[in-house]
Order: structure tokens, then sequence, then C-alpha cells
């Protein structure tokens, strides 16, 4: 059968085709001051977190997924009022019907490559750090004075056990971010843990007011293993408002407000580092936790933006009798 594009079907090449019509000054100068307004810490909290999230949250989900030229057009135009750092230039060619494809691209070949030492756990995927340090008795922050028990957090005790005194790292995927998240090393996947829960913001003002924000939201438990029984490495994908739906390879439906499943899903599947693991439907956080003998690599602190496939941790020899500090976790 001959292939039919449709207007809705056409093909862009990054970076999307701009909207030609809304570039007058005046325009350009009230979206400015607006994005500025929205931005302010008071009202940014009250517009994000003080709506129906699960309802602005399948709202958004619908809306993102109307497929049309004009209509993602549109979208990205406003997209980029709010977002001037919305860069897709390394964005892979196809056909991007919607504004959901755009938010769930992939990339050219090469666009992020992964450090090739076995040593090195790289990171997952693109994101600003946030609080990060050691794990004391089983605490981790997710901000200054917030601190969230990783019993509330993971639903098995005994992997929040394996991690009582390891690291822990917060990765937040702004919105204009690659949403895509790959095997930070070699590892094999035998479970996946699924969280019901709420659909707060991640953002760093809700996480400074709102106690145990991540173990609230709804989320997803990876525990990687990776052939070393003195070693662990979890991630957590956790959702939020506007992308309460998480994508993984190794299942065949999605993770989201509508799932209904079990919240413990066996499968079997093994990955090479830099191996995509799934995708959010928008920006969110991945938290990782790591024990056994890991330390950050130089430059991951607090702040830093980082890519797909850049050093994250690395592995050392545990010192004998070494007991954290108290005040090791603490951002």
């Amino acid at each position: 059968m001959a292939d039919r594009t449709t207007a809705a079907e056409l093909p862009i090449a990054p970076p999307a085709p701009p909207l030609a019509a809304p570039s007058a000054a005046a325009p350009s100068r009230v979206g400015a001051r607006f994005a500025r307004l929205f931005l302010q810490e008071d009202l940014n909290f009250l517009l994000t977190n003080r709506i129906p999230r699960r309802a602005a949250t399948r709202f958004m989900g619908w809306f993102s997924k109307l497929e049309g030229a004009w209509l993602r057009n549109l979208s990205l135009w406003i997209w980029r009022r709010f977002a001037p750092d919305l860069d897709l230039s390394d964005m892979k060619p196809g056909r991007y019907r919607s504004l959901h494809d755009v938010f769930v691209r992939e990339l050219v070949p090469g666009a992020r490559p992964f450090v090739a030492d076995p040593a090195i756990v790289a990171s997952p995927c693109d994101a600003v750090v946030g609080a990060c340090g050691e794990v004391v008795d089983a605490v981790a922050y997710q901000a200054k004075g917030f601190p969230y028990a990783l019993r509330d957090l993971l639903p098995d005790p005994a992997l929040a056990e394996r991690h009582r005194s390891g690291r822990y790292l917060t990765l937040r995927l702004r919105s204009t971010m690659y949403h895509r998240f790959h095997a930070p090393c070699d590892a094999r996947l035998h479970r996946v843990d699924y969280v019901s829960g709420d659909t707060w913001n991640v953002n760093p003002i809700a996480l400074k007011r709102v106690e145990r924000l991540f173990c609230r939201n709804e989320r997803v438990v990876l525990d990687l293993d990776l052939g070393e029984p003195d070693r662990a490495l979890t991630l957590v994908a956790v959702a939020a408002i506007l992308v309460a739906s998480v994508r993984l390879r190794a299942l065949p439906h999605p993770l989201d407000l509508r799932y209904a499943g079990p919240n413990r899903i066996a499968c079997a599947a093994s990955y090479r580092k830099g191996d995509e693991l799934g995708w959010f439907e928008h920006g969110s956080t991945l938290l990782v936790f790591a024990s056994g003998g890991f330390e950050p690599c130089p430059g991951v602190v607090e702040g830093r933006v980082v890519r797909a496939g850049e050093p994250l941790l690395r592995r050392i020899e545990r010192p004998t009798g070494r007991t954290p500090s108290p005040q090791g976790n603490r951002p």
C-alpha cells in the first residue's frame, strides 16, 4: 500500500519549524514578562500544586497526543516562550505528529556517548543534579532540611536496608531536556516495583515546601543486578504533575495513573551500559542509590547539569571499619 502522508504526519527535521506568526517584539516581551511572573516561587507553587493535579495530568496526557502539524508547531512556540533553552538540534529526524512525540524524542546516533570505563557509573539521563550525598541510617534528603526515609520510598524493606549507608543522587529532568533514560552500567533487571501515588510537582520550589515529596508521588523502582553481591544500584523514576507516565523497554505496557496491574512485575532483561531503559512522558526526576563502594566523580555536585553517558559515580574498594559521618548526607 502506498504511504500516505497527511498534514499531521509531515516530517520535521531538528530544529522543529518555528511558527511564523507571533514574531513581533511586543508579544515576545509580554511572554517573557509572563514567564518571569510564573517563575516566582509563590505563584509557581500555587499554579502547579494547588490545582487538581491528577486531572491536570490526565488532560496534559490527552492534549499532548493530539496530532496535527499546526497544533504541534503552536504548542512548540508556546513552550519556547516559557523555556527558551529548548534545544532540538540533536533530535533524530522523523515524523513528529504531536507535542508528545517531541517530548519523548530520540536523538541522532552518537549524541550521548557513554563513558567506556567499567569502573564508572554513567549518568542515566540528561538532568540537573539536585540533593546528593551519603545515606545515613537509611535517610536521604530531597532538599536542605527535608529528609525522607528509604523505607517510605522503597516498597521492599530489604532493598531499603541494602542502601542504609550508601550514596544517593537526585537527577531532575527539566521539561526541555531529553526524556529518555539509559542503563548507567552493565546490569540485569529481574523485577519492577510500581508504587501508585500523587503527582506533586518535583521542582526545587516544591521540594523545599512539601515534606517527603518523593515518597508521596507515583514512582517506579528499578533494582539493577550488577552481578556483584556486595554492590547495589537502584534507580527510582519519580512521576510528577503532567508526567505521571513512565514507559520501560522491559514491559509491554505503560505505568501511569490508569495502570491497574500488580505492583511487583517480574521481568528478565539484560542491558549493556548505554542501552535504553525507558522514558518519561515529560520532565521528572530519577533518584540514584548506590551502595557497596561508590564515590561521586569529580564535579558531580548540586546544581551541575549532566548529560546521559557522562561520569556520575566511580566504583571504589570500601575501607574496612568506615562509619559515615552523621552530617554526610545533608545537602
